[in-house]
């Protein structure tokens, strides 16, 4: 017998900037028993990467304009909380031949408090530590949250 996840209960399709115009994906976001399971397909990653990594957050703006994603403002962070405790920090990306797969749980938001919001993924990765925002480089793909179902 094989497990089915119901549809999800927001979708964001991801589209690559000037920098990574070949990056596409898919983010869904499950709300269940309190926390969000987040689930991201992506490919098109750049492949001059130097580490693989890619920074991946959820940030406060509603849209993707502007050449350099300037419409999604800063990353999604209500309470106010140093990097990394936004509430949009999330693990990043790990590039295989170009394509990375992510499925992580988090309580630091539900689906409602992020729709109309944007993911974004960065040219590198997230250093945890530096502030206001893990210095992950340019932002090289976006796509807002819409209401799934």
């Amino acid at each position: 017998m094989q497990y089915c996840r119901k549809c999800p209960d927001a979708v964001a399709q991801i589209c690559g900037g000037m920098e990574a115009p070949k990056l596409t994906g898919c983010v869904q976001f499950y709300q269940e028993n309190g926390c969000v399971l987040i689930v991201a397909e992506i490919s098109g990653l750049p492949k001059d990467s130097e580490t693989g990594f890619y920074g991946f957050h959820i940030h406060q703006g509603e849209n993707c304009s502007g050449a350099d994603f300037s419409g999604t403002g800063s990353h999604y962070n209500p309470t106010g909380q140093p990097h990394p405790k936004h509430a949009g920090d999330l693990p990043p990306l790990l590039a295989c031949g170009g394509k990375a797969y992510l499925s992580v749980k988090t309580d630091r938001f539900s689906v409602k408090d992020i729709i109309g919001r944007t993911v974004v993924i960065h040219s590198d990765p997230d250093d945890f530590h530096s502030q206001p925002a893990g210095n992950a480089g340019k932002k090289i793909a976006c796509g807002v949250i819409c209401k799934g179902r």
